[in-house]
């Protein structure tokens, strides 16, 4: 995935009220941006690190600009608009580069399902039956490790798609947990038990139940964005 306008690069002023950022860009301009991210971003940016934005030209939006990349205190490039993962794994999917979902004859996106009224997704039908992908975003990395974390904040939503694909599971219906690393430097994930155990439990009840879990990361560039790798997952 390209993206359609060159980003521009700034350094981060502050992020408040969750949606917005305050920059300054190389020129010197001031701006507040929308930052796509509902998480803590954890470990994700400090005061004064580097962003890459990208800049609307639509009269009718309120702010100017997304904040697309940042430069993590640990020296990674992270994509901070979660809103990426599913297209980018919409491409990796029909490229077959998510070699474990190969094959498949329709894909379908927000898909409902569940007793819990959610949307997988995507929904790839294959020869044998369908199969229900969940993804999530991973941007959690610590210093000194390779190895990232999921989820950067309590998340009770993620928790109910793991029971909803365990549910599905457990009627003999293929079910996924997929994670998309938008994070450099990356060879592993694990789940995050020091910010979220009851997300960690209700994961590894899912694995029980049948839950396939996988992790792919990206190449990262100013320029691009592309799944490119398996991860290995550690529960």
């Amino acid at each position: 995935m390209r993206f359609a306008l060159a980003l521009e690069e700034g350094r981060l002023l502050k992020r408040y009220k969750r949606f917005l950022a305050d920059i300054e860009t190389v020129s010197g301009e001031q701006l507040t941006i929308h930052c796509p991210n509902t998480g803590s971003m954890l470990n994700c940016m400090s005061e004064g690190c580097r962003v890459w934005f990208s800049r609307s030209s639509d009269p009718k939006r309120k702010l100017p600009g997304t904040w697309e990349i940042t430069e993590t205190p640990q020296g990674r490039l992270a994509c901070v608009n979660t809103a990426r993962a599913n297209a980018l794994v919409e491409e990796a999917l029909k490229a077959g580069v998510i070699t474990e979902l190969e094959g498949f004859s329709a894909l379908k996106r927000e898909v409902a399902y569940g007793l819990e009224n959610s949307r997988a997704d995507f929904r790839l039908d294959f020869a044998d039956g369908p199969a229900f992908v969940e993804v999530k975003s991973v941007t959690l990395g610590f210093d000194g490790t390779s190895v990232a974390a999921f989820p950067d904040a309590v998340t009770q939503r993620g928790s109910k798609h793991l029971r909803e694909l365990a549910a599905l599971a457990r009627a003999g219906v293929r079910a996924v947990q997929l994670y998309c690393v938008n994070l450099s430097g990356i060879e592993a994930v694990r789940t995050a038990d020091e910010i979220d155990p009851a997300y960690s439990a209700v994961l590894r009840e899912a694995v029980s139940a049948g839950v396939e879990v996988l992790a792919y990361g990206v190449e990262l560039t100013h320029e691009e964005i592309r799944v490119s790798r398996r991860l290995d997952v550690r529960l």
